[in-house]
């Protein structure tokens, strides 16, 4: 593989292969918050946040870690403020105790909170500003989960950036992502290169799977999968990625590894990836190399789509997985790209409706087309171009689905959005 290209997929993997802890929305909230305090220089008196409405569908029903149980934009920020370590950026609030628990619960009480809706016309997009007594300060974050472009303090700019329409601004150019050297680069990358990222993911993502399988979080979507299906390989490969959604949803602590600034889609990429390699008996470095398929597969059909949209970002994952399954299997080119198509033309179109429970049972049921796809495959069957919105090509159908989820679902997302918020407060 040409010496910049190889260099280009593995900054993509070291640059989407990040910990968080907590759905990442949230997380992202309390991130800014906590930069705004630390900005401020002291606990504020009045709190003030506007978010789009992508962020705000994202956090209203999603448990903030290490927070008791809370929901919500000003739990977020709260949790932010009161005990976060913007440092750690994803993991800003992974120090928080229970002791500050009891602190958050009071400065929520305390302060003065207000939510807006923001009117800047990105879909990522919060602004959390702080102030006491004459003091102020604000930030800003948009395009993606950690993109810090506005930091101010008493009405001076300490950072201005400007504000990109391309998401991924600032990172490798994902348009070098295409199916067939997205194999070629998992044939041939020196797992020393990959190594670290790749194992923290394994290491994470299993660990809250294993803590979702064992415990009691949400609607149980990971343990009714295997007590009404069984342990068989494939229905564990969507238990355990089910199960660490139930978990994550729900206030678990432990943090994963995202993909696509997702840890719901870092879940799905990987663990049935992982379960099948169990299955099967493979060396570690096979498990690399598939895994490696899996998460780029699924940037390859997220760049299209963005960050944020009505469309589920499971489903690309599921796609993900599929084909990282079918590397295991000794599948190449040919046969990772009919497996990538069919999952596409089983699963697209579940709508995103926000970060919840839910989000488990979408997960399993992304991770059984990817599975489906994968296995159709194998046996010599696959839809073809032209059924619905598949293209001449695998790229040419995950630019389909780009488009689809990008121009097309537009209108459905902000009537998603104008459904899911009615109710929230804001102003």
């Amino acid at each position: 593989m040409e010496k910049s290209l190889y260099k280009g997929y593995v900054n993509i993997l070291k640059e989407e292969l990040l910990p968080a802890m907590g759905c990442t929305e949230p997380i992202s909230v309390a991130y800014a918050a906590a930069l705004a305090r630390e900005t401020l220089g002291c606990l504020p008196e009045r709190v003030e946040i506007a978010v789009s409405g992508n962020i705000l569908k994202n956090v209203k029903s999603v448990v903030v870690p290490n927070t008791g149980g809370m929901t919500g934009v000003n739990s977020a920020a709260a949790a932010g403020i009161v005990a976060g370590d913007a440092n750690k950026k994803l993991e800003v609030i992974s120090s928080v105790t229970p002791a500050d628990n009891d602190r958050i619960t009071a400065f929520m009480k305390s302060a003065i909170f207000s939510l807006n809706k923001s009117n800047s016309g990105c879909i990522f997009d919060i602004c959390v500003s702080v102030f006491k007594g004459e003091n102020s300060a604000s930030v800003r974050i948009a395009g993606h989960h950690t993109n810090v472009v506005h930091i101010r303090k008493n009405g001076e700019d300490i950072l201005n950036k400007a504000v990109s329409e391309e998401e991924n601004s600032g990172y490798t150019d994902r348009s070098i992502l295409t199916v067939e050297k997205i194999i070629e680069f998992a044939d041939c990358v020196k797992i020393a290169d990959v190594e670290e990222v790749i194992g923290r993911q394994i290491e994470y993502n299993k660990a809250i799977s294993d803590e979702g399988l064992k415990n009691d979080y949400g609607a149980r979507v990971g343990k009714v999968l295997l007590q009404s299906f069984g342990n068989g390989v494939h229905n564990l490969a969507k238990a355990s990625a089910a199960a660490g959604s139930d978990a994550r949803m729900n206030g678990c602590s432990k943090p994963v590894v995202i993909v696509s600034g997702s840890g719901n889609q870092g879940m799905t990429a990987s663990l049935p990836v992982i379960v099948y390699a169990n299955h099967l008996k493979t060396d570690r470095e096979k498990l690399i190399r598939a895994l490696v398929v899996s998460n780029l597969i699924t940037v390859h059909l997220k760049t299209g789509i963005g960050r944020l949209s009505a469309y589920c970002g499971a489903v690309s994952a599921g796609c993900g997985a599929g084909a990282g399954i079918c590397y295991l299997y000794g599948g190449k080119t040919e046969e990772v790209s009919k497996t990538v198509v069919n999952a596409v033309a089983i699963n697209s179109g579940i709508i995103c409706d926000g970060a919840k429970s839910s989000c488990a049972a979408k997960i399993a049921s992304a991770v059984e087309a990817g599975i489906l796809g994968f296995e159709m495959s194998r046996n010599g069957s696959s839809f073809c171009s032209g059924d619905g919105i598949l293209g001449e090509s695998v790229e040419n159908t995950i630019d389909n689905v780009g488009d689809i989820a990008r121009v097309g679902m537009r209108e459905t997302d902000e009537e998603i959005i104008r459904l899911m918020v009615k109710n929230v407060k804001c102003g």
